[in-house]
């Protein structure tokens, strides 16, 4: 059976004190615990570091957010697997960067063990390694992280937990109109929505994070569910296929998970501008980019980095570059004829359309 994966933010597992909610997970981990294959990607160590230092808000320098997130990690793990220990389960301690998911080698590694612990029953309960991260808060409070988590382990659902009911129609705090979304099919049904961006007061993410999360697990065939962490039997009746806070449908046109990592993990190190006829067979024919359509090359980047492909001001979709900055700015415009005389035997195209995708 395909595994499931749930995420708890920050406002699921801690006040905004940062005092743990252990009644939420004592909880989620009851749900947990009866389900082969589970995996919990969870937030919430910097804001145990800060109740434990005695921090009285959200620190703003990175180093203290690294500080405060190595003391926490591991007392906040430890309340893991206790609760899951009581419930008959083995829990296991992952920590990722954002560099292990932009690494196609790192990805592939994480996968396998991620799978092997699945394959002894192991419950994985995976966080950003917060300590080491050179960016804050990478992952948008880590529902970026639990859908790239989805996609690799090909799960089956994606359970999404916040402060909320779900998605709604506007912020429900300011607009006494806004009603709850049950059922998303597709992602044009989001345009006429108002979503906010707005965190908790210990955490960084928000509902456009968990949307865009979505967006990225229905991609790749994932079922995903939006709704309440504190409010309980919630996770139990989404968990069960009843109706509750906001269902992401599965989109029938499925997206490889490469392709997935390249437009949502992989960072660009350059642009490559082209010219309109490129940008329309890329955008309908599903084709290379040629070097004879590229117009400008900015930025310095490597053969085998990512690059974004833009035109008229708009980012049509990124790649992976078949040649370096340098050997672009040389074969720009030129015909494939040209290229070979240039550069020998190299591949023709800029950027294969097996290593592109459309933003």
């Amino acid at each position: 059976m395909a595994p499931t994966v749930v995420k708890l933010g920050t406002s699921i597992t801690a006040e905004d004190d940062g005092t743990l909610r252990l009644d939420a997970l004592a909880r989620i981990c009851d749900e947990v615990a009866r389900l082969p294959g589970a995996v919990i990607v969870t937030s919430g160590a910097i804001a145990r570091g800060m109740r434990v230092m005695g921090l009285d808000g959200r620190p703003s320098q990175i180093a203290d957010l690294q500080a405060a997130s190595a003391v926490g990690q591991g007392k906040l793990f430890r309340v893991y697997d206790e609760l899951l220990r009581e419930r008959g389960r083995t829990s296991a301690q992952v920590l990722l960067t954002f560099h292990d998911m932009r690494e196609r080698t790192n990805y592939l590694n994480a996968r396998q063990t991620l799978q092997r612990l699945l394959e002894w029953d192991v419950v994985p309960v995976i966080n950003e390694n917060d300590t080491t991260a050179t960016d804050e808060i990478t992952f948008g409070d880590n529902d970026f992280l639990a859908a790239q988590i989805a996609v690799l382990l090909g799960a089956e659902r994606l359970i999404l937990l916040t402060n909320t009911d779900g998605l709604y129609t506007a912020n429900p705090e300011r607009d006494p109109d806004a009603e709850l979304v049950g059922e998303v099919r597709s992602p044009a049904e989001l345009e006429a929505l108002s979503i906010g961006q707005e965190g908790s007061a210990l955490g960084t993410g928000g509902m456009r994070s968990k949307v865009v999360a979505a967006e990225m697990a229905t991609a790749a065939g994932i079922a995903t569910t939006i709704c309440s962490g504190l409010r309980p039997g919630a996770l139990g009746r989404a968990l069960a296929g009843e109706p509750e806070g906001t269902r992401f449908y599965p989109q029938a046109e499925r997206t490889s998970s490469f392709k997935l990592w390249l437009k949502y993990a992989k960072p660009a190190h350059g642009r490559l501008v082209v010219d309109a006829g490129a940008a329309r067979a890329l955008r309908e024919g599903g084709t290379s980019l040629l070097p004879v359509g590229v117009t400008e090359v900015r930025g310095d980047f490597d053969a085998g980095d990512a690059v974004e492909v833009v035109a008229d001001g708009g980012v049509i979709g990124k790649g992976i570059a078949a040649f370096s900055a340098a050997e672009l700015r040389r074969i720009r415009g030129k015909r494939s004829s040209e290229v070979r005389e240039l550069l020998g035997a190299a591949g023709e195209e800029a950027v294969h359309r097996d290593y592109f995708v459309l933003a």
